[in-house]
């Protein structure tokens, strides 16, 4: 019997003024699922967007956005970066940009909306209003 599992797993690290403050893994939602497939088929478009909030609510597949969406941005390799079986997204948050106790965060494909691929939910990254903070996030299909 042939048994060929497909799993979309990601994991992200943040980093404030250049330091690393966190590792932490997502949760690759249904509407990401979906999206996946359709761009399997020629539909859709790429995920350009990443956002981060403060919501506190788990990580669930039923989401389709972030529970207290605070700031999105253009990721600064739209659509991703490619290697191997993996695609690695990165978005940079600027002094005055996203400030706040930001406790999640999600992928999109659009600058409002959209589809959203995955979203984790983490400790609180303090961030400050002269802070800049990047978000590296790396899709793993294995």
């Amino acid at each position: 019997m042939i048994n060929d599992n497909f799993a979309l797993t990601g994991a992200l690290t943040i980093a404030v003024n250049n330091e690393v403050v966190q590792k932490t893994h997502n949760l690759v939602v249904t509407s990401g699922k979906e999206w996946v497939a359709k761009r399997m088929a020629g539909q859709d478009s790429k995920m350009t967007h990443m956002a981060i909030g403060t919501g506190t609510t788990a990580a669930a597949a039923a989401q389709t956005a972030l529970v207290t969406e605070l700031e999105r941005n253009a990721m600064t390799v739209s659509g991703g970066t490619v290697s191997t079986n993996t695609i690695q997204y990165a978005a940079t948050y600027a002094a005055g940009d996203g400030t706040g106790a930001i406790t999640e965060a999600g992928i999109f494909d659009a600058s409002t909306g959209g589809d959203m691929l995955a979203r984790t939910v983490f400790s609180v990254v303090n961030k400050g209003a002269a802070d800049s903070m990047t978000i590296t996030w790396t899709i793993t299909v294995s």
